[in-house]
């Protein structure tokens, strides 16, 4: 799951220096009072919303839920968006035939019926998924949600020529050899040839699968799995006015400005088992400067930040020392790292690679990121720790958090000789210049690898340009891109969802690659293979443990952080929880507000 870009507006000549030192100060300051800061301004208290419900009892229906935001979705069309915050937020103005849980911590990403009326009936080896439709489910203007139209909507994941962007992994198991052409392009009268999928009737879904995919209703449970009316469909327009199936519809927007929803009067809440729709109206104003959403957040003119990736230096500072009962420090579930791109020399020899890993001072990337507190435990391995098979910390071979935690001298040189590069050698980190805390992680890389001989230039790149920069592997080794600094989150809670777009050989791109490692490993693709087959959850996660362990054995990354953020809730915030199933965000669905 791409994590949201931060604004190219935000004033980028900030010296990653000065970023440090205001993190290093919030890392110091971690506590501010000794006490929860559940205060009489009727604030929740420190981490009341982390991994449980807070002020449950007090959420109310009625009043204008104000979300602030940096940065805006990709795109609202449920096909296209691809941010973490959008699918959270979608939910409010579309429905799915599953989605998870509304619940905190690891039960928000089980999987729960929405518009069906049940969980998959599989039969057939696994590869048959059958669903019923709820009776009572609406379109906004008040006609029945259909088999069709989830069908259809499904379908428009075919046509990334016109909605490119979001997921597609329905795509890859629906339809491995690429047959169908997507809704646009096809000849059929009604516009639904798909094959994988059958609507016997429109209270009935049928898919069937290729091949058993042991995450396939993780999938659905996606927003890109949400019914489209045909009549509706305004193609590469739709992102500007979705027909809802929710409780709630656009009233208004203005992409980069602000966005208005308002009460969908033909949802009923008996034909929906999820969403308790609490507010009567929920409004996104956007700001092109972060320091300035922290203020007016911590003045109380907005309830929380859309975009859930923590306040920045200057508003936490505040924060953590004035209002820290208005805070959660959840694990985000993505992983901070850097990783080396085997096309780009001497990379492609793995004792190069760890003798960066050897090389590199954790405990200083550690506090560039943001310290413990604001920036997350070190990263030890590369599986996220609310994806099931992660050992979290346990699982340290390089002991990147023990006794090598800042660095290991004698160990890189060691590799460097075993290289074949005693003496060491030049390369260039690749960063976005659009990120200060990234420039920040790559000057303390650049400081460390200094001492066992590695020379490193850095070079900022624009990080609204990034997959055709660093996604395009012919650039990478054009440029001599040996080592790239990124993050990666779950797009579901699985290895397959996390690991399959970054690991396997099939998703070396010519652009968009994500796989930066450029991983063509047999054994890592068998695995994956394996996994998909598996459906004993314990024999699932053994193998998800199994490829995390090949993935390090490589060499092939170097982690920083297993990320934390700090995150603003305001005082009138009711029934708030922290979820896994959007990768420890606030579960947006259910907020309600106080009386």
């Amino acid at each position: 799951m791409t994590t949201q870009r931060t604004t190219g507006r935000r004033k980028q000549a900030v010296a990653a220096a000065a970023v440090v030192a205001a993190l290093l100060s919030t890392a110091a300051c971690g506590g501010g009072n000794d006490d929860d800061g559940g205060s009489k301004n009727g604030a929740a208290g420190y981490d009341a919303a982390n991994n449980k419900v807070a002020q449950a009892s007090l959420a109310k229906k009625g009043g204008t839920l104000k979300f602030a935001g940096a940065q805006d979705a990709d795109s609202w069309d449920t096909t296209r968006g691809y941010y973490g915050m959008a699918w959270n937020f979608m939910r409010y103005y579309s429905r799915q035939l599953v989605t998870n849980k509304p619940e905190p911590g690891a039960k928000g990403a089980e999987i729960t019926p929405d518009l069906a009326t049940s969980t998959a009936k599989i039969t057939n080896n696994d590869k048959t998924y059958t669903y019923t439709l709820r009776d009572g489910i609406t379109w906004e203007d008040g006609k029945p949600i259909t088999s069709k139209d989830i069908k259809y909507g499904i379908e428009r994941v075919w046509a990334q020529d016109v909605l490119s962007g979001g997921p597609v992994y329905l795509k890859d198991v629906l339809d491995p050899k690429g047959e169908y052409k997507g809704p646009y392009k096809d000849t059929s009268k009604d516009k639904l040839g798909l094959k994988a999928i059958e609507t016997p009737d429109d209270k009935t879904i049928v898919f069937n699968l290729p091949a058993a995919n042991s995450d396939f209703e993780e999938m659905l449970a996606m927003t890109s799995a949400s019914p489209v009316r045909q009549d509706k469909d305004t193609k590469s327009k739709y992102g500007l006015k979705p027909f809802s199936s929710g409780p709630y519809k656009f009233q208004s927007y203005t992409p980069n400005k602000s966005l208005t929803l308002v009460r969908n009067e033909n949802w009923k809440q008996s034909s929906d088992p999820v969403r308790k729709a609490y507010p009567d109206k929920i409004t996104l104003t956007l700001f092109t400067n972060a320091n300035d959403m922290d203020q007016r957040l911590i003045n109380g003119d907005y309830d929380l930040d859309i975009n859930q990736t923590g306040l920045s230096p200057q508003g936490r500072t505040t924060a953590l020392k004035e209002h820290k009962g208005n805070l959660d420090n959840p694990v985000s579930g993505y992983i901070r790292y850097a990783v080396f791109p085997q096309t780009v020399k001497p990379f492609d020899n793995e004792h190069c690679r760890k003798a960066v890993i050897y090389g590199a001072d954790h405990e200083s990337l550690q506090t560039a990121r943001g310290g413990p507190v604001a920036g997350g435990d070190i990263g030890t391995n590369m599986l996220p720790p609310s994806v099931p098979g992660s050992e979290g910390q346990k699982y340290d071979p390089y002991e990147m958090a023990g006794a090598n935690k800042k660095g290991n001298v004698a160990k890189a040189k060691e590799e460097l000789k075993a290289c074949g590069k005693p003496n060491g050698f030049k390369t260039t980190i690749a960063v976005r210049n659009n990120k200060p805390v990234e420039v920040a992680t790559a000057e303390s890389l650049q400081a460390s690898l200094k001492k066992v001989g590695i020379t490193v230039d850095i070079d900022q790149y624009d990080g609204a340009q990034s997959s055709g920069i660093i996604g395009s592997p012919s650039n990478v080794k054009k440029k001599g891109y040996g080592i790239i600094i990124m993050g990666w989150g779950p797009d579901f809670p699985s290895v397959q969802g996390y690991g399959l777009p970054l690991w396997h050989s099939k998703y070396i791109l010519e652009s968009g690659n994500n796989n930066f490692a450029m991983i063509d490993d047999k054994t890592i693709d068998g695995l994956f293979g394996d996994y998909v087959k598996e459906l004993d959850d314990a024999k699932k996660e053994q193998i998800a443990t199994e490829i995390n362990h090949k993935v390090m054995e490589g060499g092939y990354y170097l982690p920083f952080v297993f990320e934390k953020f700090i995150n603003w809730r305001s005082n009138r915030l009711a029934n708030v929880y922290t979820t896994d199933g959007y990768s420890g965000q606030y579960d947006f669905v259910n907020l309600g507000l106080k009386k």
